[in-house]
């Protein structure tokens, strides 16, 4: 027997549970070409045939092919005969097998106790209950690049589109309604390639009704401002989403959005997607300044805090006494600056009177940047509570937010009072 080959036994036994009617899955991991590589296979029903559905997951980009029993056998030979070191999981109803293969070779095998599970192969040309999926949005999915000409989703664009659908329904738990003033307006901020611009346009009218929608889409970049007009000329809403290049912090104006000069705006809700840095903070700064009603922020990277607290790193003094360890490490730094800013950032905008929530709006598998600011006006601001918890954690880490500073009067006048 060659070095990591499975005895035959165990091959005969994988290909048995694999073609047995109580068939669940199977999931296989190693390396391959220097990265993860991960195939699962599991049985769906297709126009009421069982047929077994192949995901293949390398280095982050998913592929995922339907195929009858013929020929999934010739796969499941390759997975079989994987070389080097891996681990093989695979279920039935009546229990689990479990193999891994060392580095040294080694094949180590477990099963699970006897079961007696319940398990059904559903249909899996059902709809999904999707945002997306729940209104003809099959001239948005082509324009924007989602789907190919067959309408099917492009396997290199599915984290985007996990990431739209999942934002849509955090819109979709707020329902939003048609304000007093008669236009829902939004901006979104860093609005990048437009892809949640366009498709919360389409939600809130097509699913929500809302007949009156206006979406801002800024960035700065004047090229993907270009090709965002030109998607949405291409779908006929040039007018009711309009993108305009500029910075966000120069973005004010008034008469736009449908204020009157000096006056500001009426915003329903400010939106975006991984604007990097303190362009987040600069997104939640506009939404309180615009009064409104919700705040919906994915952040991206953060690096605002990370060189005061490398400053911090090898001092004796402080919360750098405490955590010293942890600060010398780059990367564990990185990840205690995210939850820090995250942290001010909700505990500023509870202050300043909004319900706020934090929470992984989509799988870590379609982006590593998963945490959403889920913020809607409507509690009293400058309760004692919040302010106490945030002076409390700011002056334990003796840094500034940078938010604080960007909302300078509106947030001073509630801290001052317990300063």
């Amino acid at each position: 027997m060659e070095r990591y080959e499975l005895e035959e036994a165990l091959q005969e036994e994988i290909r048995a549970k694999v073609f047995s009617p109580s068939f669940m899955k199977l999931v296989q991991s190693c390396r391959r070409g220097g990265g993860q590589f991960r195939i699962s296979l599991r049985p769906v029903s297709i126009g009421g045939v069982v047929k077994y559905q192949a995901e293949m997951v390398n280095d982050g980009q998913v592929q995922v092919k339907n195929f009858d029993r013929e020929k999934i056998a010739g796969g499941l030979e390759e997975i079989i005969a994987q070389k080097g070191a891996r681990d093989l999981h695979l279920m039935t109803k009546e229990g689990d097998l479990h193999i891994r293969v060392t580095k040294k070779s080694h094949v180590l095998v477990s099963r699970s106790k006897a079961m007696n599970r319940e398990f059904e192969v559903k249909p899996h040309d059902r709809v999904k209950n999707l945002p997306l999926n729940s209104f003809d949005s099959a001239a948005y999915l082509r324009v924007v690049g989602f789907a190919d000409g067959e309408g099917k989703i492009r396997a290199s664009m599915r984290g985007k589109y996990d990431q739209v659908n999942e934002f849509l329904k955090v819109v979709g738990e707020l329902e939003p309604k048609k304000p007093d003033s008669g236009v829902f307006t939004i901006v979104d901020c860093g609005c990048g390639k437009a892809y949640l611009t366009l498709g919360l346009y389409f939600y809130l009218t097509r699913v929500w009704g809302i007949d009156n929608v206006k979406i801002y889409g800024v960035d700065r970049r004047q090229d993907v401002i270009e090709a965002a007009r030109k998607m949405a000329k291409a779908l006929d809403v040039e007018n009711e989403v309009v993108f305009i290049q500029s910075d966000l912090a120069d973005f004010t104006p008034a008469e736009t959005l449908g204020g009157e000069k000096g006056s500001a705006p009426k915003v329903e809700m400010v939106v975006s997607l991984h604007a990097c840095d303190t362009a987040t903070d600069e997104a939640i700064a506009k939404g309180v300044e615009w009064r409104s009603r919700y705040i919906l922020s994915a952040p991206c990277c953060q690096h605002e805090l990370q060189k005061r607290l490398g400053e911090m790193s090898g001092k004796s003094v402080g919360a750098a006494a405490s955590f010293g360890g942890l600060l010398r490490q780059s990367i564990l730094r990185e990840r205690l600056c995210d939850i820090l800013t995250d942290s001010f950032r909700a505990m500023i905008l509870r202050i300043l009177g909004f319900k706020t929530q934090v929470m992984e709006f989509v799988s870590s598998e379609a982006t590593a940047r998963n945490i959403m600011l889920k913020a809607e006006y409507g509690v009293k601001p400058g309760q004692t509570g919040p302010v106490g918890e945030y002076l409390a954690l700011r002056d334990f880490w003796e840094v500034e937010p940078w938010l604080e500073a960007r909302l300078g009067a509106k947030l001073a006048k509630y801290l001052e009072r317990y300063t």
